[in-house]
């Protein structure tokens, strides 16, 4: 996939509008976790020394349309001017004169950072006003926040009508990376667990893709349900259960053969499975990992996903985590380097292993 180069774009004195992702974990004013923040700053150091204005926006959390204090984006900017040395003008909104009055006496190479576009519901609902609010800061605009590109937002489509739209570096080798997987070395093993039972269809997507597809969390108890084994209480729907069915067969199909129970409730997989799991990882050539094993957060119940972490870690293939929640477990563990590539987007990453065409993407496509 070709898209619309940010080297391409003519920067000096134009004033460059860049939606970055900075949602991420805030706690008793502390950033948790800045991966995704400094995932940007080589795109944001790039604008800063082609002597560009840059106003980045970006969401936090879900305010529905509201303003919610503790969802804020000052931390945020405190955290990046840290980070890149260098003073983040933070606005108490996102749109309007007053916005649009004080970036216009910003100078070359200042960065200046709008307030969260969700307290605005017309961003989700990808309003054609707001979209042009937006982009009438701008010469420019540039999308850095590939795991938002799933989305179509004002923030992520809306504005590509009215000004020239370029895909920031990190956008870029998100496609770079993610794409070798359309290719893979053999043995292609992935693995899908976590929490959401969406993740079936992507089970279903990879099947004819992969040689072994290894399945923990809830997506492993609808497919145990599925071929009639008792997995405690769990609400499936029948399309899921139907879907289900079709696949728990099939010989690629990896299943967990024991579980970490607590008050008869599944937490985590058991040491059988674990070594079942490292088995087939060993033998991998290219890995895709995309969900924690077991209920991580609490400590009793994250060896699953620990223990597999590690052994990804010390594949000798092409390791690729999906974003999400896995992409906490490794930056958590201080694995980050050892794996090929961290996505930073789940829900995207997951949409573009489907195929399935990324609205964020798709308007950033190179004519």
């Amino acid at each position: 996939m070709k898209l619309n180069n940010l080297k391409k774009a003519k920067l000096k004195n134009k004033y460059v509008l860049v939606r970055v992702d900075f949602n991420v974990p805030i706690k008793n004013n502390k950033v948790l976790d800045d991966s995704r923040i400094k995932a940007a700053i080589p795109t944001i150091t790039y604008l800063i020394k082609n002597k560009a204005i840059i106003i980045l926006m970006s969401h936090l959390g879900r305010p529905q349309g509201k303003v919610v204090d503790s969802l804020r984006m000052d931390m945020i900017a405190k955290h990046l001017s840290n980070l890149i040395n260098k003073p983040v003008f933070k606005f108490d909104d996102c749109i309007g004169p007053e916005v649009e009055d004080f970036i216009n006496t910003m100078i070359p190479g200042e960065v200046a950072l709008l307030e969260n576009l969700r307290f605005y519901k017309e961003e989700t609902d990808n309003n054609y006003n707001f979209s042009q609010s937006l982009a009438n800061f701008s010469d420019i605009y540039i999308n850095e926040a590939f795991a938002t590109c799933h989305r179509d937002h004002a923030s992520i489509t809306g504005v590509t009508k009215f000004i020239p739209s370029y895909a920031g570096f990190l956008v870029q080798e998100e496609v770079r990376q993610l794409s070798k997987l359309n290719y893979p070395r053999r043995p292609f093993v992935a693995i899908i667990a976590g929490a959401k039972i969406d993740k079936l269809d992507l089970v279903n997507e990879l099947l004819p893709k992969v040689d072994y597809l290894i399945v923990g969390g809830v997506i492993s108890n609808i497919l145990l349900k599925a071929k009639g084994e008792k997995v405690g209480r769990l609400n499936v729907d029948k399309k899921s259960l139907v879907l289900a069915k079709m696949i728990c067969d099939n010989p690629k199909i990896i299943l967990p053969v024991d579980f970490v129970k607590d008050d008869g409730v599944i937490k985590d997989i058991g040491p059988k499975t674990i070594e079942n799991i490292k088995h087939f990882v060993k033998k991998a050539r290219t890995i895709f990992w995309a969900g924690p094993l077991g209920v991580f957060e609490t400590k009793k119940f994250a060896k699953g996903t620990y223990e597999i972490a590690w052994s990804i870690a010390r594949s000798k293939g092409f390791t690729v985590v999906g974003g999400g929640e896995s992409a906490s477990v490794v930056h958590a563990l201080n694995e980050t380097k050892n794996f090929s590539w961290v996505s930073t987007g789940g829900g995207a990453a997951i949409s573009f292993i489907k195929n399935e065409e990324l609205p964020g993407l798709k308007v950033l496509k190179k004519l």
